[in-house]
This record gives C-alpha cells, sequence and structure tokens, in this order.
C-alpha cells in the first residue's frame, strides 16, 4: 500500500515549502502570504525506493467566516482520508489556540500523527519545540523546510515499516487529462464537482478561489480520467497580487500538460476578449479543445440567440472545437462532455502513415494548385507525420518557404477534412529540398573564372588505351 500523508496546520506554517521539498517540486505555490492554499494539492513523491503521496491542505485558524470555513472542510477532509497526518506548528510564533484546537480534532480521529515543528533554523530545535509538548500529541520533531533540515530523519521514521516500492507493468497512459480552464468565477470548480459526482474542489461565489491547479484521478465508465481544476485567468492589467500572477502561469502551465482543454465560458456574460485570448494560447499551445458555455439554463430566448450568434461571428478560429451549453449546477449537458472529450483526444493523438498522408496531399494538390512564384511554380511532393498531440504534418517539397498564407490554410482545412480532426489544431511544416543541378552549376562557374576545360581524348591517347 502507498501512504497518504496529509499536511495540516495554521495557515503560513510552511505546509506548501515542505510540500513541495517531498514532491522535489513546485507545484505548490509558496509565498509569506496566509491562506494561499485553498484545496487539498496531491503530489507523487519517494523516499529511498518507498513511495508515498502528499496532501497539501489550506491552513485551519479556527474563525473561519466565508471562504475560509469551505477551506477548513477541505483540510479537515484531508485529515480523514489520510493515513498519516503531519501536524505542522511554526517555531517562531509558538503555541496558538489555533493549534490546540486541530490537535484536539486530529485526536478525535485517532490518526497517526506526527508532530513537525517548522522553521527552527537559526534557533535552538530543543528549545523551540519545547512549548508545543502541552499540545500532548507525543514527541516532536524540529525541521526546517525551506532548508531541508530534519526531514531526513523524519521520513525515515515515518516510513520505516513500509516496503520499498517494486514497479509493476503500467499502461502508458493515466488516462486522458483534462484541464478546465476559464475566467474567474465562471463555474470551473463547479463543473469539476459536477464531473466527479463530489464536493471534490472548493466552490465559492467570489472571484479567485482557486489558486493552484488541482490534479485528480478518477474512472468514469470504466475509463481512467485527470481532471485538472485551474485558477481562473484574468486580464494582465487586472492582476495585481503576485500571487495571482503565479497562479495564471500554473493555470498555463497545466493546459499545455493537458490532453485536452475544457475552455469555460460564461453565457449571462457572452465571449469577451479574454476568452478569445485563453483560446488563442490553447491553439498556440497546440491543445485539443472542447468549448462549455456555462450557466444555460435561466437565460431568456432573445439573450440566447444573441450569444448563439455572438459565438458565430467571434469564434470562427476554434470553428474545429465542439460547443456544448451547459448548466455545471444541475448538470445539464455535462455528461455530453465526455463524448467530445474523447473524440478530440482521438484526433490529436491518432497515427498516420506516410503513404496515406502523401495521398491526401497529392488530392488536395491536384484541386488546387500552389501558386507561381517569380514565374515557377512550387512543388509539393510527399507528406508525412511529424508528430502528434497536436497533430503535425511535414511536407516536402521546391520553394516551400514561398507559400503563401492563405495555401497553409487551405491545406490545414484538407488535412482535417480528410483526418476527421475534429476538435484539436493541426499544424503544418515545410521542408525544401535540395536542388539536385545546385552542385553543377557551382563547378561549372569555377571553371569558366578559372579558364579550364574538359578536352576531348585524342586519338593517341584511344589508342594507348
Amino acid at each position: 500500500m502507498i501512504p497518504t500523508i496529509a499536511l495540516v496546520g495554521r495557515p503560513n506554517v510552511g505546509k506548501s515549502t515542505l510540500f513541495n521539498r517531498l514532491t522535489k517540486t513546485r507545484d505548490a505555490i509558496v509565498a509569506n502570504f496566509a491562506g494561499l492554499t485553498r484545496d487539498r494539492k496531491f503530489g507523487d513523491a519517494e523516499f529511498e525506493g518507498k513511495r508515498f503521496i502528499v496532501v497539501d491542505t489550506g491552513g485551519i485558524s479556527g474563525n473561519e467566516a466565508g471562504i475560509d470555513t469551505a477551506m477548513a472542510e477541505q483540510s479537515l477532509l484531508a485529515i480523514e482520508e489520510s493515513d498519516i497526518v503531519f501536524f505542522m506548528v511554526d517555531c517562531r510564533d509558538g503555541l496558538t489556540a489555533a493549534d490546540q484546537q486541530i490537535a484536539e480534532h486530529i485526536r478525535s480521529l485517532g490518526k497517526t500523527t506526527y508532530l513537525v515543528a517548522n522553521k527552527v533554523d537559526g534557533l535552538n530545535p530543543d528549545v523551540a519545540a519545547a512549548p508545543f509538548y502541552e499540545i500532548g500529541l507525543g514527541e516532536i520533531t524540529p525541521i526546517a523546510a525551506a532548508h531541508g533540515r530534519g526531514i531526513r530523519p523524519l521520513m525515515e521514521e515515518v516510513l520505516a515499516d513500509f516496503p520499498v516500492y517494486e514497479p509493476e507493468a503500467e499502461d502508458e497512459s493515466r488516462g486522458i487529462k483534462m484541464a478546465i480552464v476559464g475566467r474567474p468565477n465562471v463555474g470551473k470548480s463547479t463543473l469539476v464537482n459536477r464531473m466527479l459526482g463530489e464536493d471534490r474542489v472548493v466552490v465559492f461565489d467570489m472571484p479567485g478561489t482557486t489558486r493552484d491547479s488541482i490534479y485528480i484521478d478518477y474512472e468514469r465508465d470504466g475509463k481512467p480520467y485527470t481532471i485538472i481544476d485551474t485558477a481562473g485567468v484574468r486580464r494582465r492589467k487586472n492582476v495585481k497580487l503576485t500571487v495571482e500572477k503565479f497562479s495564471i502561469v500554473k493555470a498555463l502551465q497545466a493546459m499545455g500538460d493537458a490532453h485536452v482543454a475544457i475552455l469555460v465560458l460564461d453565457a449571462s456574460e457572452g465571449v469577451v476578449d479574454q476568452d478569445l485570448h485563453l483560446m488563442g494560447h490553447a491553439i498556440e499551445s497546440g491543445r485539443a479543445i472542447v468549448v462549455a458555455l456555462n450557466k444555460w439554463d435561466g437565460l431568456e430566448e432573445d439573450h440566447k440567440q444573441y450569444v448563439k450568434t455572438e459565438l458565430e461571428r467571434r469564434l470562427r478560429f476554434v470553428d474545429f472545437a465542439d460547443l456544448h451549453f451547459i448548466s455545471a449546477l444541475h448538470g445539464t449537458g455535462v455528461g455530453n462532455l465526455y463524448k467530445s472529450v474523447e473524440r478530440a483526444y482521438k484526433a490529436a493523438t491518432e497515427k498516420y502513415s506516410t503513404n496515406f498522408l502523401t495521398r491526401v496531399l497529392e488530392f488536395a494538390v491536384s484541386t488546387h494548385q500552389p501558386p507561381l512564384v517569380r514565374g515557377r511554380r512550387i512543388k509539393l511532393r510527399y507528406a508525412h507525420a511529424g508528430g502528434h498531440n497536436p497533430p503535425v504534418i511535414v511536407i516536402h517539397g521546391n520553394q516551400t518557404n514561398e507559400v503563401p498564407t492563405h495555401y497553409v490554410r487551405y491545406l490545414e482545412k484538407a488535412f482535417r477534412k480528410a483526418l476527421d480532426l475534429q476538435g484539436t489544431p493541426v499544424k503544418i511544416e515545410f521542408r525544401s529540398g535540395d536542388n539536385p543541378f545546385a552542385g553543377r552549376k557551382n563547378k561549372l562557374a569555377v571553371r569558366q573564372k578559372t579558364g579550364k576545360r574538359r578536352l576531348a581524348p585524342s586519338a593517341s591517347s584511344k589508342k594507348n588505351r
């Protein structure tokens, strides 16, 4: 069994720093800012051949109100789901009333708990940790998560009874990874919870609730999926907090890590410029795309017709993506997203033979020939696959650097139609072949410059031979 370790404690005691140290990543956002982590964040970790799962949680202050209540509920749920609890306290702040409240809750659950006293750098560990014996959770392990001090003996003790992980034959893919992206407060976390069938991520009626990108593995109808709930992406001029800037970067990184991006729009607001920017980034990163227009229920018919007209006008550049009208809150149309996700993933990852792609190219060229450049016709000879997710088609020929943009678009549409590439962008790359006469021309120029000629063999030389 791979154990699960939950990191819990008050805000800003160093839970995310320890999470990054254990997972050897920077997946958790770290800053001197209380309440930064708001959802359970899972990470795979390994120590001396022993694998375990780390869960980063939001801080519990003891006086939660509003969104903090939902954050605390997520943290308490993480404690219940875990095998081991790292109860983290801050040596520089000393023992607080909130620490004692958390300790009482942990004791009531009977979980295996390690009291971890963080931020002992520059302090006498024994003196700094002494006040926390009052909590009554046994021995205290002093650490400095930011510098890695004290973590090795802690993990040796925690994992002593767990076996070394023996890798087994695993599938190459853990399933389709879907990134749920969109502007703040369009209903991304609500959609995640609806697709999962449980209240897995914090949902609160306030923009910017999700700050980290949350990866969640699950199964549906026997098929594995990974859903990624991302932070809302705002226009750059509206981003003021440094913390939120990091969240946006992580949301865009999550999109690049996903197989399919589900772009969530707010039907009540229609299509705004930031939606278009986000779609453009998805296309540039080569992600397969499914568009979900949320909050469709309850709109008046006149407004629905207006939104449809705007979609047709402004989303022409992403006309290859399936469009769904949904209500994440009530579940209307949410199940239909999976069919489009499967279709887009298949189109993005399908592999094609050189022979087949070349036949598609020949048909496209015969239907509409490339233009003339300086009196010479551009020649496109054959095509082969250059990659997938997104599909990359490499076309070889002459003067390919002169192919105009409008003809490239024509080829993209021709390949998209022939290959049924619904839901994914396609990239065309060109390769120009060497001119077989280039070397001969250069040799001829050298001979003419030096005055040398190749003379016909004389009669005497023929006789000697």
